[in-house]
């Protein structure tokens, strides 16, 4: 979803007409979405971690839990690479399975930290990104250039994450976790401001404007999850 121009006035006014009705269908699926899949993510997590023989398995059987990760790498690039040749019904359902793979892997926050403390978390989490997402979608200002510094931020974090998983240091990943939040609360204002502008030049709300819809939401869901776990870190209470 590259950040592109947009004229209004360039459209005529049956043109103006038919955008006008499909953009806000369009911003709504967004959000459905996005919250269908968290709601997804949320349940498959609770159940995976009160269901004590799947959450040995996943613990104790590293071909799985490996094998959990690696598909969620794989989903997450092949939604986003082949969106326009998948259906609407198929993107739809790999973002279901995405969403039920992630809980399965996220159960183990269940296991770390108190349940109260989850829940505060996700609240906080919640105020956030929704604060970020208004501001986002509702500022005038080009945000590409902070957009592309938190991207940036992003790859940064990526490697030195994986650098402390051999060092192992704590205070390593109480800096990270404090960056990670700044780096996806930036994302989520840039990531509503360019889906605002790549659904707004919709022409109707048909499945190519739906599927695109439907890309929006699995970006900002990322945004939702990695902000909250960051968080979680910084302000989780261990059991």
């Amino acid at each position: 979803m590259e950040n592109q121009e947009f004229n209004y006035q360039e459209f005529s006014t049956e043109q103006q007409s038919v955008v006008s009705e499909a953009f806000p269908i369009l911003m709504r699926k967004v959000y459905i979405w996005m919250t269908l899949a968290l709601l997804i993510t949320g349940m498959t997590s609770f159940y995976v971690a009160t269901n004590q023989a799947l959450l040995t398995a996943i613990l104790t059987n590293r071909v799985l839990f490996f094998g959990l990760i690696i598909a969620e790498l794989a989903l997450v690039v092949g939604v986003s690479a082949a969106i326009n040749r998948l259906s609407l019904l198929v993107a739809t359902i790999l973002f279901i399975l995405y969403s039920v793979i992630n809980g399965a892997t996220m159960s183990v926050i269940f296991l770390i930290y108190e349940v109260s403390s989850i829940a505060t978390v996700f609240f906080i989490t919640a105020g956030t990104f929704g604060t970020m997402a208004v501001i986002g979608y509702t500022t005038k200002k080009d945000l590409s250039s902070m957009g592309r510094i938190m991207f940036m931020g992003l790859i940064g974090l990526v490697i030195a994450t994986i650098v402390n998983i051999f060092l192992k240091s704590p205070a390593m990943t109480m800096i990270l976790s404090y960056i990670g939040v700044i780096v996806f609360v930036g994302l989520t204002a840039w990531d509503s401001q360019k889906i605002k502008q790549m659904l707004i030049q919709a022409p109707d709300a048909g499945e190519a404007a739906q599927k695109m819809a439907l890309l929006g939401a699995l970006t900002l869901y990322l945004d939702f999850i990695n902000l909250f776990l960051y968080l979680l870190r910084i302000f989780g209470r261990r059991r």
